[in-house]
């Protein structure tokens, strides 16, 4: 762990610097390690990828004493219990919803079948949470669909889409600029108001994406 002051009332703990599933693992012990501490006077942690930033009170906290406490409390070698409950996601992989599945095809040399069973196939884990509230940073994909953001991006991407950019997998929880790859559609809801952080998505969680059909998809809510 390295410990980075950020500002007077802030700062960050890197695990790592690339995108690996021991480093998040690392990421979620210690972001589990540092919430079951419940420290009065820490006022935000966010996970990421590689690094947890945290946010406290300057009256009950300075740099030195919070990183002195946060080290002798987090323990990595700990065998902590996650939350790494498996959601289960139907999606609807059809042209019109998947803006980019034939464009990804013809990249790809892969036919669309291929791509929605090398998406849905996978059990992805939940990353982190940001760009929007409820907007879940799943990984890895398959490197076989591994695509980068598109070149233009979108100024409307319809709430519910789900995405690939690069080796990272999400659904669009509302209305709103996108640069990512849009590969289908689901009427399922990431965001919650009535929840504390907003998002039904959360660290630790796994994700598994079902395929279903047009009809299915419709008798679910979803719009086309």
């Amino acid at each position: 762990m390295i410990f980075k002051i950020v500002s007077v009332d802030s700062l960050i703990i890197y695990f790592g610097n690339s995108i690996d599933e021991k480093i998040s693992q690392n990421v979620k012990k210690a972001y589990f390690c540092i919430k079951n501490l419940m420290l009065e006077g820490i006022i935000e942690i966010i996970p990421s990828y590689t690094s947890i930033f945290i946010s406290y009170d300057i009256f009950k906290y300075d740099y030195e004493s919070l990183k002195s406490l946060l080290e002798k409390n987090i323990n990595l070698d700990l065998d902590l219990i996650l939350d790494e409950k498996i959601i289960s996601i139907d999606v609807y992989y059809g042209n019109e919803v998947g803006f980019d599945l034939e464009k990804i095809s013809l990249e790809k040399n892969l036919s669309i079948e291929n791509i929605i069973s090398l998406h849905s196939n996978k059990i992805y884990d939940v990353y982190a949470i940001g760009f929007l509230p409820a907007f879940a940073y799943l990984g890895k994909v398959d490197e076989k669909i591994a695509v980068p953001r598109v070149s233009t991006p979108r100024k409307i991407v319809p709430k519910g889409s789900v995405a690939i950019a690069d080796f990272q997998t999400a659904i669009y929880p509302q209305q709103s600029p996108g640069g990512w790859n849009i590969i289908g559609k689901t009427a399922f809801e990431p965001f919650d108001k009535k929840l504390k952080n907003l998002s039904v998505l959360n660290i630790g969680n796994k994700v598994k994406f079902n395929p279903i059909s047009k009809e299915q998809f419709l008798k679910q809510g979803g719009v086309l």
